[in-house]
């Protein structure tokens, strides 16, 4: 039936319905130096203001659990839409891995040492609070240290594809 849900392909129908939502591109850093590393996200919200925290999904497989688990940091980067490439290289665009995905792009460390975007909307650098493990993702929970905001439009994701809100 056409729209339904089929318990047959549940996963596949899922995954087609939730590519029609709306998320806010975020990008996760974490690492120091040369380890440094991220994934593009758009599972990246608040939890409870007091005390503030943050909860992020990862997939398990990513290059970037390693070292969180390790660091025990990361920073959630909210993407302006002039920041597209940014995304698009913690995205793994082009192949590009590891540090290398900070080229072209101006960091500044915060109070944990994960990296915050210089000219990202907001940025909340966090200390990993906790990992649960569901499936092939982990979902992190983390206590924010420092928080810095600017105004300016923000980079969706919807579809597959990246997209311009306007300011």
């Amino acid at each position: 039936m056409d729209g339904l849900f089929d318990f047959e392909d549940h996963s596949a129908l899922l995954k087609d319905a939730m590519r029609l939502a709306v998320g806010g591109v975020s990008v996760i850093t974490a690492g120091i130096g040369e380890e440094r590393t991220g994934p593009t996200v758009t599972s990246a919200t608040s939890l409870p203001m007091t005390p503030p925290t943050m909860l992020v999904c990862v997939n398990r497989s990513a290059s970037a659990m390693p070292v969180i688990e390790q660091r025990r940091h990361f920073c959630v980067n909210v993407i302006g839409a002039d920041s597209q490439a940014i995304a698009e290289r913690f995205s793994g665009f082009g192949g590009v891995k590891g540090a290398a995905r900070y080229a072209e792009a101006q960091w500044r460390s915060l109070e944990t040492g994960a990296l915050a975007l210089v000219g990202a909307l907001a940025c909340a650098d966090c200390e990993v609070d906790e990992l649960i493990e569901r499936h092939s993702h982990v979902i992190i929970i983390g206590a924010v240290r420092a928080v810095t905001t600017r105004d300016g439009a923000p980079l969706v994701h919807s579809n597959g594809r990246y997209r311009l809100l306007p300011d």
